[in-house]
């Protein structure tokens, strides 16, 4: 389903809030399992909706990036006001977003997944020029490896909103050295969507002092709704158990 999800939380981590994020174009689908693997396992979770998706790329196409980073910091700072402690989580764009949360707020980790931060097309660095004379390109949703399964991403690409993006991962690059939570990033090594620069950015210049990348063999860009998303799940609340105390 495209709606957001919450949950209370229960139990011993009732008071550990989890902050989840979605990609570009696609919707709270491809991080619903995610989102409700941590909810059962008692953390109370929040993973909002963004601004402009679940509805129509035209509608995006008219939303900034400013907007998404909203709904997601609003979904962040819900939790802190009920939760001792809160960790954010992201995928593609959603780790951007869930990158730029922690640079800006005291968050206890950061766990993401495939994180986008740079372009695989050469021609996004374009987009701002292009989106005068292109509405929409072709998508880039639903790339896993894994068969009969669908995030419910946008049919096409609005051009102008990945010019948004780009102003996105721009800002967000900038603030990387701001980032000194604990951070799991978990990469597909084939992954059709986000380059391998995008990780290295991290490496570069992340301000943390504990970074770990844990390798996703049997995944595409979408592993979260992929065959690496049990372990993706599991390992995330073990980093997530780990670090209860990291601030």
């Amino acid at each position: 389903m495209a709606q957001s999800f919450r949950s209370q939380g229960h139990g011993e981590l009732a008071r550990i809030g989890v902050a989840v994020c979605h990609g570009f174009t696609g919707s709270p689908v491809s991080m619903r399992g995610w989102s409700e693997y941590l909810a059962e396992a008692g953390f109370a979770v929040n993973m909002p909706l963004l601004a402009g998706h679940g509805t129509t790329w035209q509608e995006l196409n008219k939303t900034p990036w400013e907007h998404w980073y909203r709904d997601f910091e609003a979904a962040y700072l819900e939790l802190a006001g009920r939760c001792d402690t809160v960790f954010v989580a992201g995928m593609s764009m959603g780790g951007a977003l869930a990158l730029r949360v922690a640079a800006l707020h005291p968050v206890a980790g950061v766990a993401v997944v495939n994180p986008g931060l740079t372009f695989s097309d050469p021609k996004a660095k374009y987009a701002g020029l292009l989106k005068y004379v292109l509405k929409s390109v072709p998508a880039i949703g639903d790339d896993m490896k894994v068969q009969g399964v669908s995030e419910g991403a946008y049919a096409r690409t609005p051009v102008a909103a990945v010019h948004q993006l780009s102003q996105l991962f721009e800002e967000t690059i900038g603030l990387l050295p701001s980032v000194t939570a604990p951070t799991v990033v978990f990469r597909s090594t084939v992954d059709h969507v986000v380059p391998d620069s995008s990780l290295e950015v991290i490496k570069e210049k992340l301000g943390s002092s504990e970074l770990r990348i844990v390798p996703l063999e049997n995944s595409y860009h979408v592993a979260t709704m992929d065959n690496d998303a049990p372990l993706i799940f599991s390992q995330s609340a073990d980093f997530f158990r780990r670090n209860l105390h990291a601030i």
